[in-house]
């Protein structure tokens, strides 16, 4: 029989609660100019960066969780004397997440200690700029693949590491770690992968 076989069917088993989405809800990034077409193609991600630090300032955890060296650099970015370099948001991919035909804008933000926020941000009909997620993770590498944001991250054990696949969910309106896998380093690996994409998702 090489079908699943149901062990002890005459059990009770334990009732499963209701999943927690684990995304961050959709966020309204205020104090930008419309974005005309949905093009996000036309948003300077160092600018909308900002925009989120202006509106929602010291915060230090959850979503827009910072620390306070980096917002101080972000909030540098572009000054007449910084070093292109010094800015900690990276420069930004495009794919199409949602399936309505527009490209969303996926940005990067390092923060100290390898740990890095993985942001991705869509563009209504209204053209307002909306955060459809956000996580900070210890990152090892962040991958497009289809309409997923894929990022590997240390898994506690060592050997291993940790993969999860973000999807959008038309219910949530916002992205969701749909899928998480556990995988086993092949000896060897440097475990440094940067972002994976093809060329017309990546920054012109």
């Amino acid at each position: 029989m090489s079908g699943p076989v149901d062990l002890w069917p005459e059990r009770k088993g334990a009732e499963v609660p209701p999943a927690d989405p684990g995304g961050a809800p959709p966020q309204y990034v205020p104090g930008l100019p419309p974005v005309t077409g949905q093009d996000v193609h036309s948003v300077d991600p160092v600018a909308l960066v900002q925009a989120e630090l202006r509106a929602r300032p010291d915060i230090s955890v959850g979503p827009d969780g910072m620390p306070p060296e980096t917002a101080a650099a972000i909030r540098a970015c572009g000054r007449e004397g910084r070093a292109p370099g010094a800015c900690p948001v990276l420069a930004p991919y495009y794919r199409d997440l949602t399936g309505n035909g527009k490209d969303e804008v996926v940005v990067g933000i390092e923060f100290p200690d390898r740990m890095m926020s993985v942001r991705v941000y869509t563009a209504d009909p209204d053209g307002r700029l909306d955060r459809i997620m956000a996580t900070t993770q210890t990152v090892i590498g962040v991958e497009l693949a289809g309409r997923d944001v894929v990022l590997r991250v240390p898994s506690g054990n060592p050997g291993y590491e940790l993969i999860t696949a973000w999807s959008w969910d038309a219910k949530q309106r916002t992205m969701l770690p749909a899928r998480e896998q556990i995988v086993r380093v092949p000896a060897g690996a440097t475990g440094a992968a940067g972002p994976a994409a093809s060329p017309s998702a990546g920054a012109p």
